[in-house]
């Protein structure tokens, strides 16, 4: 009976969207908005507490002038780009060895699990001893929150691939790369997209909390400058920046993501 249904779901015709609920997504966002200029307005919170809206579109306007927030933006970008790529292509290589290779899994096994459950941030000051506060802190860091959502993903991912189409290609004695990139691969890739895109989700709220802490620039430390220097505004640039930024990087990995797999939505 449930089979019934779900093929006579797949047959019904999808209606098309109407207008107006291609801007429903802007209707949260535009509430919150009025909802903070009202609260500004009538003044029940002192000004340095809750900034208007437009000293604060003031205060990004003051910063774009300066050059201050493109250098801030471009340094914490930077930062992610690279420690998402390392964390990135070494999880899921470790995630497909663990998975292939039982002598790695038991070796390598327990400590992987082990260190998946300290949180990144707990590490900062043991890291600072280590690296101080250079580009090397961040990276690393960024690295440690990167690898595992990949690394498990792979895993998993492998691990569920049958056994019957891993035991031909060592009957036909195909070569690892191969045996990876016509087997293995093919039957990953879902997964791991979406392990790739949590952690840069992760990778972002940890870079900007790294900055917070332990950093002479970038996005995070801007926003600590403003709050040693009691400007409210530029922090509040900077918290509506890290949430923009952030939304994009999931939609557009989302959309990445839709691309690659387009065939599973035909």
């Amino acid at each position: 009976m449930e089979n019934i249904v779900k093929t006579a779901a797949l047959r019904l015709p999808r209606l098309p969207d109407l207008p107006w609920q291609k801007l429903a997504a802007f209707i949260s966002p535009v509430a919150l908005l009025l909802l903070w200029a009202w609260v500004a307005k009538l003044a029940i919170f002192p000004e340095q507490i809750v900034v208007p809206p437009a000293a604060v579109l003031a205060a990004a306007r003051e910063l774009w002038d300066s050059g201050e927030l493109q250098m801030h933006l471009s340094v914490s970008l930077y930062r992610l780009a690279a420690g998402f790529a390392i964390g990135t292509v070494t999880g899921l290589a470790f995630g497909v060895a663990m998975a292939l290779s039982r002598q790695v899994e038991i070796y390598f096994g327990p400590l992987f699990h082990a260190l998946r459950q300290i949180p990144t941030l707990v590490l900062i000051p043991m890291a600072v001893l280590f690296f101080g506060i250079d580009e090397t802190l961040k990276i690393v860091l960024l690295v440690k929150a990167t690898f595992f959502p990949p690394a498990i993903a792979a895993y998993d991912a492998v691990k569920n691939i049958p056994r019957g189409h891993l035991e031909v290609g060592r009957v036909y004695r195909l070569p690892p790369l191969t045996l990876f990139r016509r087997i293995v691969f093919p039957a990953i890739v879902p997964p791991v997209l979406t392990g790739i895109r949590i952690s840069l989700g992760r990778a972002w709220l940890v870079l900007v909390a790294v900055e917070l802490l332990a950093a002479d620039s970038g996005l995070g430390q801007m926003m600590e400058l403003g709050r040693q220097m009691l400007r409210l505004d530029i922090v509040m640039v900077g918290v509506i920046l890290t949430g923009v930024i952030g939304f994009s990087l999931d939609k557009g990995f989302r959309l990445l993501e839709r691309f690659l797999l387009r065939w599973k939505y035909r």
